[in-house]
């Protein structure tokens, strides 16, 4: 049985607000690796997914909020 669920408009406008300023979520929290986004801002940011997850859903009573996994570092991969 599949479930009925739409993720809403602000959701990926929230999603979508978060891509395209990644960059500077990086350099605002460097030591952090969560941070939830609503209404194109920084809701709650952490090391813990369950506490991001659980200030998130305390501060917007959503469903769902986009959660960003934010690198500590920089990755270089040479072939």
């Amino acid at each position: 049985m599949q479930a009925n669920y739409q993720v809403s408009k602000k959701f990926w406008d929230d999603n979508e607000w978060a891509r395209q300023h990644y960059q500077e979520l990086v350099e605002t929290y460097p030591d952090r690796f969560w941070v939830a986004i609503a209404d194109r801002k920084v809701i709650s940011a952490s090391d813990s997914l369950a506490e991001v997850e659980k200030e998130a859903w305390m501060k917007t009573k959503r469903k769902n909020c986009p959660i960003i996994f934010i690198e500590r570092s920089a990755h270089v991969f040479r072939s």
